[in-house]
């Protein structure tokens, strides 16, 4: 025992002349003066399951997610992208939503999603674009982004595109692709003037661009 402690002494003796004889200094972190780069909770590895009157129905799944309320407007983000589906009574998936990029500004209920945004309704629409918004007070999904719609009937390309949440009713603005006859005629069976909207789907009514700030 003493001659373990003959050789941690000197050891121990070196070490506090060391660090006694250097200039103490202060170790502060730098302040951080930006507000905006904090947030509130940050949550890695989401993996949750959602439920509705004890039959689970959701399921959401995202790499990161983030709430700020500091920045203008508040926000959650989905940065390292973002997948939500939804089950049916047997547990099968029906419907589901992906995208890189989301966030969703809690006070304006608006959804924005970006990069590879993927949907797929119970319907069985398929629908793809870089960027989408869904805003949950109208009630309005709509992108400014070329967006390609396939269907059991039919595939729809476009630059501009609106629909109701469930994707029933759709116009996509400037389209190209494969349509039935039934797209051009009313209930009369006359044709209407040729338009950028398939007839039977509800007209376009513009929507400004939401400045959002990521």
């Amino acid at each position: 025992m003493m001659r373990c402690w003959r050789t941690i002494l000197p050891a121990l003796g070196l070490f506090l002349f060391l660090t006694g004889c250097q200039e103490q200094k202060e170790h502060i972190a730098p302040a951080i003066h930006d507000r905006d780069s904090v947030d509130v909770m940050t949550s890695y590895g989401v993996n949750t399951l959602v439920s509705d009157s004890g039959v689970i129905k959701y399921r959401i799944v995202a790499e990161r997610w983030t709430v700020n309320e500091v920045k203008n407007p508040s926000r959650w983000s989905f940065e390292k992208g973002i997948f939500m589906e939804a089950f049916d009574e047997n547990f099968h998936v029906y419907s589901y939503v992906q995208a890189d990029t989301a966030y969703y500004y809690d006070q304006r209920k608006l959804w924005n999603l970006r990069g590879r945004v993927r949907i797929l309704t119970k319907d069985g629409l398929r629908f793809a674009s870089n960027e989408i918004f869904w805003d949950m007070n109208s009630h309005e999904i709509y992108s400014f982004s070329f967006s390609r719609l396939v269907t059991p009937d039919r595939t729809l390309q476009g630059t501009y595109f609106k629909s109701d949440e469930q994707m029933t009713k759709y116009v996509v603005s400037n389209t190209r692709g494969s349509f039935s006859r039934s797209d051009f005629e009313d209930a009369g069976g006359s044709q209407p003037a040729p338009s950028d909207t398939a007839a039977g789907m509800m007209r376009p009514r513009m929507t400004p661009m939401p400045k959002s700030q990521p």
